[in-house]
């Protein structure tokens, strides 16, 4: 049911490699699909929303104005929740907002002793659009983890997007929608809808910034729009790595793995242990826990697809072979983890001894859910409330400054064959 490896193998390394490997670009025939779909919202503006919405989610609606759910609506999505879900999304959306507004950066500047001043301008941006899958599906916590540091930031516009085949949509999603302030909720979505937000129709606005997760339609088209707007990350299928030292229950263990292959079939789920009898121990759970779950057949597909338990020659290696892999979730799953956080050097988000499981993570612990997939967490981090902020360069230079630096600057302009470069600078040294 689920790869079983050892790191003493002579082939490890060739089976991990394969087993980690994950091709994020969409086949030919979606990147032309998705090419057509944005060409004719650019052109055509709200009549090709109206058709593509009627065409694909089966949503019919004589202007996009009536696809617009009122604020009054998401009120009254909230107030028809029991009492026992709108305090777990209203705990949830508090600690989110908690945590991210210690992310929030301030304008900083300095002054040189020639008068000169130099600084940083941190500015919000003035329009993001947020995508949320929808139909069958609901994900009110992730309009909490796009939304909030949005907000944090101080965005002055935040629009979303969620479609509602046939019109229907889940009231947990536009109650989220509700308690982050979203300021227009239009129900809409696949590529029509990121390329609506990208250029703007006559109803829409256009957009700084795509943020939210989506099919492969949606991810292609925030790949196709990027540069016409900016985009938080492309993502790839869900993952958890698990390092432990055999003294957690193997139940927990084996339900953590499942809490990420229940995902879809190409999720990865990954156990690296150097006790030989406690991976015994999990993998028993696992056949004893699986056929209670009712999402069972995507989880056994998953773990057979990418899921391994992995004996490993200590914690050490453990460790090597995870930075290695960079997850998107790790958890220390170990009796001392503040020992070895410093030797972790790439994952998205770090859940720290065997309490902290990686659902709390996507819930309601605080930090951000929307965290670098497929090893890119070697070099991307988190979304925060930072990819909601701009930074400016400030230079204000004195009378003095503009002497003391028109030299420097000229002399490295005629360095690199800039004439102008060189007499712009040099022009404010000359005395009159």
């Amino acid at each position: 049911m689920i790869n079983l490896l050892s790191s003493s193998s002579e082939d490890f390394d060739t089976k991990l490699s394969s087993l980690i490997s994950w091709e994020a670009s969409s086949d030919e025939e979606v990147n032309n699909t998705v090419r057509k779909i944005i060409k004719e919202v650019k052109d055509k503006g709200d009549s090709s929303v109206l058709s593509f919405t009627s065409k694909f989610d089966l949503l019919k609606a004589k202007s996009v104005s009536e696809l617009i759910i009122p604020k009054e609506s998401l009120k009254k999505s909230y107030n028809n929740l029991v009492q026992k879900q709108k305090d777990a999304l209203c705990v949830a959306a508090e600690r989110i907002k908690s945590y991210h507004q210690k992310q929030k950066q301030e304008s900083w500047n300095y002054t040189e002793n020639d008068g000169t001043v130099l600084g940083q301008k941190i500015t919000p941006l003035d329009c993001v659009g947020l995508y949320v899958p929808g139909g069958k599906a609901a994900y009110p916590s992730s309009v909490l983890m796009n939304s909030i540091p949005a907000k944090v930031a101080g965005v002055k516009e935040l629009i979303m997007v969620v479609p509602a085949p046939k019109g229907v949509i889940n009231e947990l999603v536009l109650a989220a929608a509700h308690i982050a302030e979203v300021d227009m909720v239009i129900t809409i979505g696949g590529a029509q809808a990121i390329a609506a937000l990208a250029y703007g129709t006559e109803t829409i606005p256009k957009v700084d910034k795509i943020v939210g997760p989506g099919n492969i339609y949606v991810a292609t088209a925030k790949k196709q729009v990027f540069g016409q707007v900016g985009i938080d990350m492309i993502a790839g299928p869900s993952e958890i790595l698990i390092i432990c030292d055999g003294s957690t229950n193997p139940d927990w263990i084996a339900m953590d793995l499942f809490s990420q292959a229940e995902h879809d079939e190409e999720a990865q789920s990954v156990l690296l242990c150097p006790d030989k009898d406690f991976i015994k121990e999990v993998n028993n759970s696992i056949h004893k826990l699986l056929p209670t779950m009712e999402r069972e057949h995507i989880i056994r597909a998953a773990l057979k697809n990418r899921g391994a338990l992995i004996l490993t020659k200590d914690i050490s290696e453990a460790i090597k072979i995870s930075n290695k892999i960079a997850p998107e979730h790790l958890e220390l799953s170990v009796e001392n983890p503040e020992s070895i956080l410093d030797d972790i050097k790439h994952a998205g988000a770090i859940f720290m001894g065997k309490y902290s499981s990686e659902a709390l993570g996507d819930y309601c612990a605080g930090p951000n859910h929307v965290l670098p997939t497929s090893s890119t967490a070697r070099f991307s981090s988190p979304l925060g409330v930072y990819d909601f902020q701009k930074r400016s360069s400030v230079i204000m230079a004195s009378k003095e400054g503009a002497i003391n630096l028109g030299e420097t600057a000229a002399t490295l302009a005629y360095g690199e064959g800039f004439q102008a470069h060189a007499k712009s600078a040099l022009y404010r040294t000359y005395k009159k």
